[in-house]
């Protein structure tokens, strides 16, 4: 069973190297690495080339002009040639060495169309301290209708889903892969299956206004994504995820705090 990582890159020079050194590290080798680059112009493409050859065979790229992120995902989708299909974000990296491993076997064996965990946040400056886990355990396929979803970094499905169901709708600017998951499990009921697993380390800044802008427009992409399938909701019912996100957040801190007695 094969699996095909996709990566889109942008000038992501920085962090790059700590995310090809992760899928590298994986013990689970039946996998094709395909990386989609937006024509960076800060070495990344340099790095590309390097890490190439520590593939041997297993990586293919493209460098050219796309139109954001969720286009660029979509051409690695159309390069895609695995069983299995997820992303890995350019500024992430796999938790763990065995994370392709579960993943191929967990399908293989519950027969499921799609598999997701748990990914944790870092700030770039220490990435060994977890600022805030994202967990999945709590997801179902009804709490779709108040904003919630997997980890999307976690998501892993046939390629056939995206083949029978559509790839990433780029009208959206940022809740595109909302859009997905909305579209494959709650209008079409796909199979799936939580791993009480943290597969993904997550970059991540500080709070911003940038961020506070961000969330508003996830609510009215994600109303948007709702209405456009006929199913009901409103701005009440996306607010109630947010005090578990507040959760999620300060339980983090708290265990930091006990992890350094």
């Amino acid at each position: 069973m094969k699996i095909s990582i996709i990566t889109a890159t942008y000038n992501s020079a920085e962090t790059l190297r700590s995310t090809f050194d992760s899928v590298l590290s994986q013990t689970y080798t039946n996998y094709e690495y395909v990386v989609v680059d937006g024509f960076s112009s800060d070495g990344t493409l340099e790095i590309i080339k390097e890490y190439e050859q520590k593939f041997n065979g297993k990586m293919r790229y493209i460098s050219e002009k796309d139109k954001g992120l969720y286009d660029a995902m979509n051409k690695g989708l159309a390069m895609a040639t695995g069983d299995i299909v997820g992303i890995l974000n350019s500024d992430d990296f796999y938790t763990s060495n065995d994370i392709l491993d579960i993943i191929a076997t967990t399908i293989k064996e519950k027969n499921v169309d799609a598999v997701y965990g748990d990914i944790h946040f870092v700030n770039s400056n220490d990435l060994t301290k977890c600022v805030r886990y994202y967990s999945s355990a709590i997801f179902s396929r009804r709490l779709m209708r108040f904003g919630f979803m997997p980890a999307h970094p976690s998501f892993y499905c046939k390629r056939a889903v995206y083949e029978k169901y559509g790839v990433f709708n780029t009208k959206y600017r940022i809740a595109a892969d909302f859009d997905s998951l909305f579209r494959f499990i709650y209008i079409n009921r796909i199979s799936t299956s939580y791993i009480k697993r943290d597969f993904v380390t997550m970059r991540t800044g500080g709070v911003s206004t940038d961020g506070f802008r961000s969330r508003w427009l996830i609510m009215k992409e994600h109303s948007k994504i709702m209405k456009s399938y006929g199913v009901y909701t409103n701005m009440l019912f996306f607010a109630i995820r947010y005090p578990y996100k507040i959760y999620e957040i300060l339980s983090s801190r708290v265990k930091n705090q006990f992890s350094r007695r």
